[in-house]
């Protein structure tokens, strides 16, 4: 079973015509897979959530991602041929736009919005570095920049180093760059020298992880909440993360992993709980958990 973080993925893959449209908003374009479908589905969850009360944000999170079950895993959603442009996508989704996909719900929610307009504006102060789309680079593609950039602007808090046991690795973070040849993105000069840019403040880059022999331990397994983000922790000496979901709390009592499986092609909840799911896979040596601030 492999599960490979969207910048690994090689190829752009063209939209189908016709499905997507364009839509200009405060100045800057969104670029819809299908306008009409994806506003209504987005005022319908909003809608929904305002009628619910959660007792945190992780809550939320969960009852969003729940939502998603089933849908196709689709990758490249956010590549194309033209100028960088946030995409929104609720049918096809890959791992990190399933998370992003609902975080930006689950922040809307809380602000007590329940417009499409408003959950655009989240999703791109999510995506993109200072929450501003302004060229290939500006898009958080490393899951370390990603944490950084969102915990420096108040929008999540890293909840790792808060668990009872954890441990720090420490990693030069230049996968884009190593493999230009494989990011057409990377042919142009400018883009190339940006993404460089990002990965010279990521040299021997430290962060706190929490080991796979630990997730399922009771001093762990019982201070992680149904609905907090874990992005999985790789084994490649130059990347930090290759997958993201959202736990969730099963009627067998066990937590599991809610993510976008490439394997399987669809949005699923795991049938081995988080700790075993993770031991088997020994591509990923532990987790890194993240929760949403308000």
């Amino acid at each position: 079973m492999k599960y490979i973080f969207k910048i690994l993925f090689l190829l752009c893959v063209s939209a189908l015509p016709g499905t997507m449209s364009l839509h200009a908003l405060s100045g800057q374009e969104v670029r819809f897979h299908n306008e009409a479908a994806d506003t209504t589905a987005i005022t319908r969850l909003l809608t929904e959530a305002s009628a619910m009360t959660f007792a945190n944000p992780e809550a939320r999170n969960e009852f969003f991602a729940r939502k998603f079950i089933g849908k196709p895993y689709v990758a490249h959603t956010l590549e194309c041929d033209t100028a960088e442009i946030l995409t929104v996508n609720l049918d096809e989704l890959d791992c990190t736009t399933f998370v992003e996909t609902v975080l930006a719900l689950s922040y809307t929610a809380g602000e007590r919005r329940s417009s499409w307009r408003d959950f655009v504006y989240n999703l791109r102060r999510m995506r993109y570095r200072a929450g501003e789309t302004d060229g290939y680079a500006s898009r958080l593609h490393y899951i370390c920049d990603w944490a950084v950039d969102n915990i420096h602007r108040g929008n999540i808090t890293d909840a790792t180093d808060a668990f009872p046991r954890f441990n720090y690795l420490v990693r030069t973070i230049d996968l884009m760059s190593a493999n230009r040849g494989k990011y057409p993105a990377l042919a142009d000069s400018a883009n190339f020298a940006r993404i460089r840019s990002v990965e010279d403040g990521y040299r021997s880059h430290r962060f706190p992880y929490i080991k796979s022999m630990n997730v399922d331990s009771k001093e762990i397994s019982r201070n992680l909440r149904s609905g907090d983000v874990v992005a999985l922790v790789s084994n490649l000496k130059n990347l930090d993360v290759t997958h993201m979901g959202i736990v969730v709390r099963e009627p067998d009592g066990e937590l599991h992993l809610l993510h976008a499986s490439s394997s399987d092609g669809r949005i699923e909840i795991t049938k081995r709980p988080l700790g075993d799911f993770l031991k088997k896979n020994r591509q990923w040596l532990g987790i890194r958990v993240f929760r949403l601030t308000e």
